[in-house]
């Protein structure tokens, strides 16, 4: 019977990375012990922002040190300029349509592939800007990617040959956002696409805590809802969604750079909050 416990960071832009983050800067402040126990889980499964997050606590650097990197003046965050609204409408779009979930990533994905972004290695700059160290950490990181042909998930780990760098961008290439990051021979897209979340992912595991940052009935692309997968996970689960404030902080685009900060002071504020039932889960 495994006793691994996973630490499961799901997607949702600059916001969602700041307010993880600041989740667990919270709990720290009112359980320490509680926030080592999350940050030295067996497992750290991370979508999109949540694989940002994940790849900078397994680092050597500290929590407090990458709050303060969140509500700090200097960052290496570029403004893509896309439309919040219409990458949503994409995305039901794509569903609406006839076929198998595969077959509507792959919709997803051909349009990824097609729209106007800034090049690659811009990108790349920004995501080795996010990661404190661009090594893969002792820790078990897993990072979530789709194949942009073939629709399929990817779960990229310290043994997968892949540059930490590249796995975290191919988590975070929002189609029609940033553009899909090489691979080999192949072009993957954002893991969030399908999943905020992938608790699948972390199906060895008897424990796991879930950071959303997004409300508890927002709904999800390819099942009933995103509290309605992280439910249906067969571990002993516990999810902390983003409360009312947390979202009022993010605004309305959550990949605009300028919600970072409000975002993670609200994220820290919500983890003083949850500490107490996340001690008590954990216990």
């Amino acid at each position: 019977m495994t006793t691994k416990r996973a630490l499961i960071l799901a997607g949702g832009g600059i916001a969602g990375i700041g307010w993880e983050t600041g989740i667990l800067r919270g709990i720290a402040d009112e359980a320490p012990d509680t926030a080592r126990a999350l940050l030295s889980s067996d497992v750290l499964v991370g979508t999109s922002a949540g694989s940002t997050v994940a790849a900078q606590i397994s680092s050597p650097m500290s929590l407090e040190e990458l709050f303060e990197r969140q509500i700090g003046d200097i960052s290496s965050e570029i403004d893509s300029g896309a439309d919040f609204d219409a990458i949503t409408a994409l995305f039901m779009s794509a569903v609406a349509q006839p076929g198998e979930v595969t077959e509507k990533l792959q919709r997803i994905g051909a349009v990824a592939l097609d729209a106007p972004t800034v090049p690659e290695s811009v990108r790349r700059k920004v995501i080795e800007g996010r990661l404190p160290s661009h090594d893969w950490p002792a820790q078990d990181l897993r990072i979530t990617a789709i194949d942009t042909a073939t629709g399929e998930l990817a779960v990229f780990t310290a043994s997968s040959g892949v540059p930490l760098v590249d796995a975290v961008a191919a988590s975070c290439a929002v189609p029609g956002t940033w553009p899909p990051v090489t691979i080999g021979d192949k072009r993957y897209m954002d893991g969030g696409v399908s999943s905020s979340v992938h608790t699948a992912v972390a199906d060895d595991c008897a424990t796991a805590v879930v950071l959303v940052p997004a409300s508890a009935t927002a709904p999800s692309p390819f099942s009933s809802g995103t509290a309605a997968e992280v439910e249906a996970f067969g571990a002993r689960t516990f999810a902390v969604f983003a409360d009312d404030a947390s979202l009022a902080a993010f605004g309305p685009n959550l990949l605009d750079p300028r919600c970072r900060r409000p975002s993670t002071l609200a994220g820290r504020e919500q983890g003083r909050r949850v500490a107490a039932a996340v001690t008590e889960f954990l216990g």
